[in-house]
């Protein structure tokens, strides 16, 4: 055998030994998963508890064929997490709270409180969009498969998931914050989505939700009465896409997995407004406490 052909095998063999070396670490069962990922959630809500960012909420009212239809209205707010002290090993339960600063730019006024352009303000106080990952909640879902997948050039795992009820029950109610001419809805929906979960470090990187079909709100009696509303209004799509992207603070340095936007498009037949929703999340702060205590001399 010529020195150039042993040369040639003895390159096979050490490139073949960097491709073995290198190869991923399969994904670990899909439980164990879910349990680290409750965990990394649990972690997120300790550490986002001493940081506030700013909120911008856009509502674009749009119609069946996703075209722009009015004047979009835009929110901003300052937004923090805030979560129970767990017990024992339970597992923080969290809500988002907001402070509105300016509307369309402006101050808010006292007739935003009820005027409807207002019906799609966000709530001040509202429920985490990552809890259903936690133990609390886990069990209203069926996580259905795992699979290997990307999130921008990031190795992810992907988990699917769907509402264990697939039932939807829904009945339209009046805003509960009693802006005029708005509207809501309340009861079980049934969803599919989603979850990308960085592959090393299992933090939740991205979280895509649907329905898993068209839903009958059923219309109240009352408000047939006084809105002319059919008994039944069917709402089409609710998606929803939530990203996260890595943020860096200074003294002391830390980088933190954070919300960066989150977008939705809901498709209603008929009655009420079809809207496409997009909050981002920038400005981005951390506040630290500190504390020293004295000893005075005896």
């Amino acid at each position: 055998m010529s020195a150039v052909a042993r040369a040639g095998i003895v390159a096979g063999l050490v490139v073949c030994g960097c491709w073995v070396s290198a190869a991923p670490a399969p994904p670990p069962p899909l439980d164990t998963l879910l349990t680290r990922v409750g965990e990394r959630v649990a972690a997120f809500y300790r550490r986002a508890q001493s940081v506030i960012c700013l909120e911008s909420s856009t509502v674009q009212p749009v119609t069946k064929n996703w075209s722009w239809e009015g004047m979009a209205r835009t929110v901003e707010s300052d937004l923090r997490v805030e979560a129970d002290d767990a017990i024992g090993d339970a597992f923080p339960e969290a809500k988002v709270i907001r402070e509105i600063r300016r509307i369309n730019g402006r101050l808010p006024r006292e007739r935003d409180k009820k005027d409807r352009t207002g019906c799609m303000d966000p709530n001040p106080l509202s429920s985490e969009p990552l809890a259903f990952l936690t133990p609390a909640h886990r069990g209203e879902y069926v996580f259905t498969r795992l699979r290997e997948g990307k999130d921008k050039d990031r190795a992810a795992l992907v988990i699917d998931f769907v509402s264990a009820d697939r039932t939807s029950r829904l009945e339209l109610i009046e805003d509960e914050r009693g802006h005029d001419d708005c509207f809501d809805w309340k009861g079980p929906i049934a969803t599919r989505g989603s979850v990308w979960v960085d592959a090393d470090t299992h933090d939740v990187l991205r979280v895509e939700r649907h329905l898993t079909g068209p839903v009958d709100l059923k219309v109240p009696w009352k408000l047939q009465r006084k809105y002319l509303f059919p008994p039944w209004i069917v709402m089409d799509r609710a998606d929803t896409t939530l990203r996260y992207a890595t943020v860096t603070f200074k003294d002391p340095e830390e980088r933190l997995l954070l919300p960066e936007s989150i977008e939705s498009m809901t498709i209603v037949r008929g009655t009420l407004q079809s809207y496409r929703q997009t909050d981002t999340y920038t400005n981005y702060r951390r506040f630290l406490t500190s504390g020293r205590l004295r000893i005075p001399d005896r």
